[in-house]
C-alpha cells in the first residue's frame, strides 16, 4: 500500500511527480502512461495525485512546459546578448546541447510530442496552449537571431525556418536517439566527453553551412 502524504501541495512532492512523469512520458508516450502509473512510481495515493493535477493532459502539459522553460533558460543568454551573431549562435547551440544533456528524458519527450497531436481532443487545446506558446517563443527567438546574422552579413542568405529546423533537429534527435545513437557513436551519449564533442561537432557543422565567407582581402 502506498503512503499517502495527504493533500499538501509541497514543492518537493510536485517536483517529484513532474520528474517521474517526464521519464514515463519520454519512455512510453502520452498514450502509454496512466495517472496510476505515475502515482505508483512516486509513492502517492491516486487521490493525492489528483490534488496536484486534475488529469493526465494537465500533467503532460506541465511536464512539457517545464522542459521547454529549462531550454529557454539555457538559451536566454544567447538571445539577450548584443555581440556578433556568430557568437550568439554558438551560445545557443551550446545551451541547447547542455539543456538536453542535463535531463536525459527531455529530448525523447520532445521528439515523441511531434507524433502525438492526434491523441488530444479539441477540449484539451486550452490546457496545451501554453506549451505551444513556449515552442513558438523559442523558435521565434532562434529565427530572430539568424535573421539578425543575415542582416549583419555574418550569415549567408538562407531559409531561416529551415535553418532553425536544422539546428534544433541536429541536437534534439541526437539526445533522443538512445541505443541507436550509442551504436552509431560507439559509446554513451550523455557522458561529459560525448556532450562536449556534440557541442563542438554541431557548432562546426552549422558554421560551415551558415557563416558567410569573408570577402576577398578581408580574410
Amino acid at each position: 500500500m502506498h503512503t499517502d502524504p495527504g493533500t499538501s501541495s509541497s514543492p518537493s512532492s510536485r517536483e517529484k511527480i513532474l520528474d517521474v512523469a517526464e521519464a514515463l512520458f519520454a519512455a512510453q508516450g502520452f498514450a502509454g502512461v496512466s495517472l496510476a502509473d505515475v502515482a505508483a512510481r512516486v509513492g502517492l495515493g491516486k487521490s493525492s495525485l489528483f490534488h496536484h493535477f486534475p488529469g493526465k493532459v494537465s500533467l503532460y502539459a506541465e511536464v512539457s512546459e517545464r522542459v521547454i522553460e529549462r531550454i529557454i533558460q539555457r538559451l536566454q543568454p544567447a538571445f539577450e546578448a548584443s555581440g556578433p551573431a556568430t557568437e550568439r549562435l554558438d551560445r545557443m547551440i551550446e545551451g541547447l546541447c547542455d539543456a538536453l544533456a542535463e535531463h536525459a528524458p527531455a529530448a525523447r519527450l520532445l521528439l515523441r510530442s511531434l507524433f502525438e497531436d492526434h491523441l488530444f481532443a479539441p477540449e484539451d487545446e486550452p490546457t496545451l496552449a501554453p506549451v505551444e506558446a513556449l515552442v513558438a517563443k523559442v523558435t521565434g527567438l532562434a529565427a530572430e537571431l539568424l535573421r539578425d546574422g543575415i542582416a549583419r552579413g555574418e550569415f549567408r542568405e538562407v531559409s531561416v525556418p529551415d535553418a532553425v529546423q536544422t539546428v534544433i533537429g541536429a541536437v534534439v534527435y541526437h539526445y533522443a536517439s538512445g541505443e541507436v545513437g550509442e551504436k552509431i557513436l560507439g559509446g554513451p551519449i550523455f557522458s561529459a566527453e560525448s556532450v562536449a564533442r556534440r557541442r563542438r561537432e554541431v557548432t562546426t557543422f552549422i558554421h560551415t553551412a551558415l557563416v558567410a565567407s569573408p570577402a576577398p582581402g578581408k580574410a
